[in-house]
């Protein structure tokens, strides 16, 4: 694709070429279906537009030095989608499944995935839909699974450099014991206002603190939080944090490197304390933290001193990106090879 400028692409959609289906119907999944429309025909009273029976995923796959297509921990995907199916009624997909649409999908879009040198990567998104009509709040009985790609860029223009958050107390994320463990729609949709007011203020992204009691610190917009201070990553456990499988990767470098790993609940004062600390996400990686400012009282969290990240965090960032990239040794087996 030599039109394409692949150092600069945005993070947003760009059409590929065909995209992958499989329905469930009749208690059991038909067979893989391939397709060039982007357009998905369903019935006006489709649970997922009615009551939100709608899961996503987001994964990348990377063109890597040595010729070769790496996707990242996709059984993990495949696992984290699956407990959103149960979590809303819908039916799991298997990791089978989910792992051959994947890679077929890949390999039929491959002329869109970024070179090595540029920096960008090809985006995977699942999207599982109840397709069933329904009037009365139940699941359906039909759904659709489909996967199509796209070729994007950073999520942040400045790639890995600071950021600036904005903590956000009239506004919650996700409930305790409700939905911010699923990744469904309705939590990107509860963050969308509070998003733009912290891009109307100048700001990267909102922070939530814990819907209970606005003491905890709870996620970084659609990212997980960490800190670092006294060799140890610190990241908050939570009724309603998604869990990160970028997060949880890191967790596991860190203790690669000889740190301790800490997860608990991190009262808000506790910002003052961290060395470092960063969002954590299949989009950006990590997203250095420079400082964290609360929008109500105005008080603020300066992280990095300098406004540059922290050496940890550029050392964690970079092992991934290397075994992303196949760079490294994969010692914990993460990746999934694509001749």
């Amino acid at each position: 694709m030599d039109s394409f400028d692949w150092g600069n692409l945005p993070f947003g959609y760009i059409k590929t070429n065909y995209n992958v289906r499989c329905y469930w119907r009749n208690g059991e999944w038909g067979e893989i279906e391939v397709s060039s429309s982007e357009i998905i025909n369903i019935h006006m009273a489709a649970t997922c537009l009615h009551y939100g029976q709608e899961a996503f995923e987001g994964q990348k796959a990377f063109r890597c030095p040595d010729g070769k297509i790496r996707i990242f921990r996709i059984e993990e995907n495949a696992a984290r989608l699956q407990s959103t199916s149960r979590g809303i009624l819908m039916p799991e997909v298997p990791t089978e499944l989910f792992v051959e649409m994947t890679k077929k999908v890949i390999k039929l879009n491959e002329e869109f995935i970024p070179p090595y040198e540029s920096g960008a990567s090809l985006y995977i998104r699942p999207l599982l839909l109840g397709t069933g009509e329904q009037v009365g709040v139940h699941p359906a009985d039909e759904y659709l699974f489909l996967i199509f790609v796209t070729p994007v860029g950073p999520y942040f223009k400045g790639g890995f450099a600071t950021n600036d958050y904005a903590i956000v107390r009239n506004f919650d994320r996700a409930a305790p014991l409700g939905t911010g463990i699923y990744k469904v729609g309705g939590n990107y949709a509860a963050s969308l206002l509070a998003n733009k007011l912290a891009h109307d203020a100048g700001y990267a992204s909102e922070f939530y603190l814990d819907a209970k009691e606005k003491k905890y610190i709870d996620e970084c917009g659609a990212a997980n939080f960490f800190g670092i201070k006294n060799n140890t990553y610190v990241t908050p456990e939570s009724t309603s944090i998604l869990p990160s499988i970028t997060n949880m990767s890191m967790q596991q470098l860190a203790i690669d490197l000889g740190m301790k790993v800490e997860r608990r609940q991190i009262p808000e004062d506790e910002l003052e304390t961290f060395e470092e600390a960063g969002a954590v996400g299949t989009a950006a990686v990590i997203s250095p933290i420079g400082k964290i400012v609360d929008l109500q009282s105005g008080k603020e969290y300066v992280i990095s001193k300098d406004g540059k990240p922290g050496p940890i965090s550029e050392k964690l960032y970079n092992k991934f990106r290397n075994i992303q990239y196949g760079i490294e040794p994969d010692i914990h087996g993460w990746n999934t090879v694509i001749d």
